[in-house]
This record gives C-alpha cells, sequence and structure tokens, in this order.
C-alpha cells in the first residue's frame, strides 16, 4: 500500500461549543482551541477533526448549517478560523472540517427559497413528496423520533428529513446541488485545510420513495465524483461516517484504486451492547468475545485494501471509561487499558476531547438539565409508551449523547477552568479529581500514556502497516494480539476486566522489551503473565 500522511497520524476531535471558552461567554470558541494549542502539541497529535463551526442556529449543536461560508457568531469569525488554521499549521497539526452535506438547516437560504414556492428554483434542492391518502408519503422514520416527512402546509407537500425537522436533506440526484457542495469544499480547502470528516454521508444516496437510506445504489458515484472535484489531487485525511458499513462496503470507501474516501468510520463494535433488534437505549452488557471477534474482522478483512478508523469515543458516543471501562476504582488503570488496545492496532486513531484524561459520563438528575435533541425526543417518546422516568433516565446515564458533550476539565477551578461565565452545559462534578492541569503534573497519568502510544505509533511501521494476529481468541477476560512486519513483532496484552488472570505466550522468544504498561512493574515473562486488574502492557518480541 502506497504510504499517506495520515497512515502514522492521530487525530484528535474537539467539539468547540465544550472545549474552550476565551470569552466568558459559557460557549467554546476558535479562540479558546488557539489558546489549547499547545497543549495538543504537546500531547503529539498532528491532526484536529472540528466538528462544525458553520454557521447554524444550532437546533442539533452545528450540525444544522445556515452557512457552509460563514462562522457561527459564538465561536468567532473567518478571521479567527484562518488564525487558527496558520496557528495550527505553525505546529504541525492539520485541520479536518466536519463536512455536513446529507441536509442543510431549514434557516439554510436554498430552503428559504425552495419553501417560496414549488416553482423556485431552489425547490428541487430538497425532496418534496405529496401526501398519500391525506398523510406522510410513507412510514420512513427520523432518527431523532417520529415520521422523517413534515408536512408544509404553504405548498400541500412534505419535505425528507432523516433527522431534525429543522434538518431537511438535500436532494443529491440535482447536479446543481452536487456543485453547489464541491464549491463549498474547494472554498475550504483552498484555505489550507487537511481534510474533511463527513456526516452521515452514507445517506446521501438514498431513495425515500423505496425507503432506502443508506448505501443508495447512486452512493459510490456521487462519492467519485467528488472526490474529482473537491478531493483530487490535495492529499487529503477524507473520513466518512458510515454506521452501515461492512468490510466489504467499507473497501468501497477506501481503496484507494477507486478514488472515494481515505477510510470510514464502521460502528459495528459501537452496537455490541445494544439489545439486538431494539434501539441504541435498550442496553446489555458488553461480551468480550464479540468485541473480539468484530475488532479483529475488521483489521483483517480490510488488509490491502482499504484503511481503518480507531476510535472509542466522539461527540455522539458514551464517555469509554464509563462505557467499556471502570470509572471508579480503577478508572486510570482501565482508560489507559483501552487506549492500549485501540492504538496498537492497524488504521487510524482518533482521540475525542478528555478521552486522554480519562473524563467520565455524567448523572444530572432532570431531564431539564440535558441539552441534547436525540435525548429529548427519546425521553418524550418513551414517557408516551409508558416507560418510567427511571428506566429512561438509566439509558441517558449510559449511551446519552451529552455525556460526551460536558464541558473540557482544564483545572480544579471553578468550571474546570472551561469558562469565567456560566456554561452552556453542566461541569461534571469530578473535575476537581480529573483535569488536564493535574494530569499534567502526574508523569503516571492517562495523558501521559496517551502520549507514549502515540509516540510509539510515530515510530513504529509495525504498528502502522504490520499484520495483524488475534490471539487467545476464546478467552472471556484478555483481548491480546500480535503485529508484525518483517520479523519485527509487537505483542498487545490487555486484561479487560478487574479480575486477576493468567496469559501465556507460546511462541518461542529470546526477550520481551516492555514498550508501554499501565502499571509501573509490569513483567516480561510473557510465557506466564499475571495480569492484575485492567492491566495492559504492549511488548516487542524478540
Amino acid at each position: 500500500m502506497e504510504r499517506k500522511w495520515w497512515h502514522s497520524s492521530v487525530v484528535y476531535q474537539i467539539y468547540p461549543r465544550s472545549f474552550n471558552d476565551s470569552n466568558g461567554d459559557g460557549i467554546g470558541d476558535i479562540n479558546g482551541i488557539i489558546e489549547k494549542l499547545d497543549y495538543l502539541k504537546e500531547l503529539g497529535i498532528d491532526v484536529i477533526w472540528l466538528s462544525p463551526v458553520y454557521k447554524s442556529p444550532n437546533d442539533d449543536n452545528g450540525y444544522d448549517i445556515s452557512d457552509y461560508c460563514d462562522i457561527m457568531d459564538e465561536f468567532g469569525t473567518m478571521e479567527d478560523m484562518d488564525n487558527l488554521l496558520k496557528e495550527a499549521k505553525n505546529r504541525g497539526i492539520k485541520i479536518v472540517m466536519d463536512l455536513v452535506v446529507n441536509h442543510t438547516s431549514d434557516e439554510h437560504k436554498w430552503f428559504i427559497e425552495a419553501k417560496k414556492s414549488k416553482d423556485n428554483e431552489y425547490r428541487d434542492y430538497y425532496i418534496w413528496r405529496d401526501p398519500v391518502n391525506g398523510k406522510e408519503p410513507n412510514d420512513l422514520g427520523s432518527c431523532f423520533s417520529g415520521s422523517a416527512w413534515e408536512y408544509d402546509k404553504e405548498s400541500g407537500q412534505y419535505y425528507l428529513h432523516l433527522f431534525s425537522k429543522k434538518q431537511p436533506d438535500l436532494n443529491w440526484e440535482n447536479e446543481k446541488v452536487r456543485k453547489e457542495v464541491y464549491k463549498m469544499m474547494n472554498f475550504w480547502v483552498d484555505k489550507g485545510i487537511g481534510g474533511f470528516r463527513m456526516d452521515v454521508i452514507d445517506l446521501i444516496g438514498k431513495i425515500p420513495d423505496k425507503m432506502i437510506t443508506g448505501n443508495g445504489p447512486k452512493l459510490h458515484e456521487y462519492l467519485q465524483e467528488m472526490n474529482k472535484e473537491a478531493l483530487r489531487g490535495n492529499d487529503l485525511l477524507t473520513v466518512g461516517e458510515t454506521w452501515g458499513a461492512t468490510p466489504e462496503v467499507a473497501k468501497l470507501y477506501s481503496n484507494p484504486k477507486r478514488n472515494e474516501l481515505s477510510m470510514v468510520f464502521q460502528f459495528e463494535h459501537i452496537g455490541l451492547d445494544q439489545i439486538e433488534g431494539k434501539e441504541k437505549w435498550d442496553v446489555k452488557p458488553l461480551d468480550l468475545l464479540e468485541l473480539k471477534k468484530v475488532l479483529s474482522k475488521w483489521q483483517v478483512e480490510l488488509e490491502g485494501e482499504g484503511w481503518n478508523s480507531l476510535f472509542w469515543n466522539n461527540h455522539d458516543l458514551p464517555r469509554i471509561v464509563s462505557r467499556w471501562g471502570n470509572d471508579k476504582e480503577y478508572r486510570v488503570e482501565s482508560a489507559k487499558m483501552l487506549g492500549t488496545l485501540l492504538h496498537g492496532m492497524k488504521g487510524t486513531p482518533y482521540i475525542y476531547q478528555g478521552e486522554e484524561i480519562g473524563m467520565t459520563n455524567i448523572r444530572l438528575e432532570n431531564i431539564n438539565e440535558y441539552n441534547d435533541i436525540e435525548s429529548l425526543n427519546m425521553y418524550k417518546d418513551r414517557i408516551s409508551k409508558g416507560y418510567s422516568h427511571e428506566e429512561i433516565m438509566n439509558s441517558i446515564y449510559i449511551k446519552g449523547r451529552d455525556n460526551a458533550r460536558t464541558p473540557m476539565q482544564w483545572n480544579d477551578t471553578e468550571n474546570a477552568g472551561f469558562t469565567t461565565g456560566n456554561p452552556w452545559l453542566a461541569v461534571n462534578k469530578n473535575y476537581k479529581e480529573i483535569n488536564a492541569k493535574k494530569a499534567i503534573e502526574d508523569k503516571d497519568s492517562v495523558f501521559y500514556h496517551y502520549k507514549k502510544l502515540i509516540d510509539i505509533r510515530k515510530h513504529n511501521d509495525t504498528i502502522i502497516y504490520g499484520d495483524y494476529k488475534i490471539l487467545c481468541p476464546e478467552d472471556k477476560n484478555i483481548f491480546a494480539y500480535i503485529r508484525e512486519l518483517n520479523g519485527d513483532k509487537i505483542l498487545v496484552v490487555c486484561n479487560f476486566y478487574e479480575n486477576e488472570v493468567n496469559f501465556k505466550y507460546d511462541e518461542k522468544y529470546n526477550s520481551a522489551e516492555i514498550l508501554v504498561s499501565n502499571y509501573k512493574d509490569s513483567s516480561n515473562l510473557v510465557e506466564n503473565l499475571n495480569l492484575r486488574p485492567y492491566e495492559a502492557i504492549m511488548y516487542r518480541i524478540k
């Protein structure tokens, strides 16, 4: 496989609203990000994925865009954005923008025009249908509960919104829409960005009349056209959010010969603690054997034909240390273990803000204290179906998106040093114990473990390009694997739980050098290894 700069990169996702507030209005902003670039440089990342900073009425926290070529007032100005690009470049950090082109805001000028009449030149930029028997055109549902069709009284038609009714879906079958999107992408490429993360990109090929949303028949045709018109020749990192992707589908997106994307986010592992056939809110305990099977499948099946993204967290997912680690007695150990497990794999790792200091989920008592539209809609929906308040809140504590969106915990001063004002969302009460200042002062912190993992990747081709082989696939406590390239072997051994367990490495070896471990005194006798709670060790085997 031809080497690309993003093969050895580590990406850090920033959710601007919650990262750092520079002006005391309680909302994170672009200048706040600039203030923290040296912190990110110290961590060692070389790419920032920036969640949307475009002009938006904020129905879905910036994923409802009213102007793609302007900046949200709360976040700053285009001058601030240009300054962020310049300051990041000075530190060797590229900025990847979030591209949201499945839908716009209903306050985008295209939709304002489209609503004026059926004859308006922008009408066909969106998806409109006549009522069927006085009702919605069909049973397509919104990802945020309820129907995906919203009635427009003025024209007597319905428009499609796979998310909020304030997020009408764009009609990608209209060539003018596609040209507008590519023009906007080139606007940002010309500013010097490092690429795009593409929000729900697998939905742009939808055929609503046939109830097809993801992976529509023209999806890859559109992506190849996008590549040709806006990406090719610019050496950009492009990652598509593709909830329904299988390894076969992922190869279509990320095989370099096909000229589409660099990689995709697949979410097969993310659904493993959901009761099959139910909604994400219906949770079950994680089965480690299933996790090993899924992650290993993705490691092996894309070999030579695609590229993996590696992630536990993002702005839509709960904090991994609370989800599959232990955020109480073994918070530090389990956060480091989960980091080690992921960063030893093949692909480009993504760190979500706060993950590198082991930030945890939040528990707010009152539903009114939550901000996320998905959680609020689900609460209403489930109350009406007879679920108890306690049941619903428990689901939100485990899976709600606001778990990831609480303000970044910088220090132990008021509001965790995030703002001098009133924060837009509650700060987690544990900020006095868990914060970046404390992590930087403690050489055994989660922060320095992540810094070490990033450094190991930068200096080991075996981690970047080596083959992957799972070890002890039937062990219910241990996740272990080998990475190998040209005779160089790296062994990763992780105890996934708090019980002490034994691991045996059966192959012959002369020595095992510890590259990184989450205990100070881990053993290098890998033929008979007693692992303590959440112990994780990465070895070079000779």
